[in-house]
């Protein structure tokens, strides 16, 4: 494989980070939607936390799409595993959630795949 371009590199960790952090939108916007009785589809709808992550993952797409125009897609999706990482971290940050040792384990699993891929 060729050399990837740093720009191309920095987009490939940059939509990863885009979808953890749209993760947590997700779930935060399914926090409030539960103080809604009924279904509240048209408030999840009129919700700037899930339109916020929705525009995450708008943006995280298009990103997507161009690095794949220059990284093997199987080179390139071994980085969504980052998501791994970076939703529980940021859901301790932003949602108080805690993490198990299992947790810790499987992510000591999953780095070593990734490294192994990326070496």
């Amino acid at each position: 494989m060729k050399a990837i371009p740093v720009h191309v590199f920095g987009l490939m960790v940059l939509t990863p980070a885009l979808v953890a952090i749209g993760q947590v939108l997700f779930k935060m916007s399914g926090q409030r939607l539960a103080a809604y009785p009924g279904n509240g589809f048209q408030q999840l709808v009129l919700d700037p936390i899930f339109i916020s992550a929705m525009t995450l993952y708008a943006g995280a797409t298009f990103l997507w799409v161009y690095v794949l125009k220059s990284v093997p897609l199987s080179y390139a999706y071994s980085f969504m595993a980052v998501t791994y990482l970076l939703v529980p971290l940021f859901a301790v940050l932003w949602l108080g959630e805690t993490l198990s040792l299992k947790y810790f384990i499987g992510l000591g699993l999953v780095l070593a795949g990734l490294f192994t891929l990326w070496s």
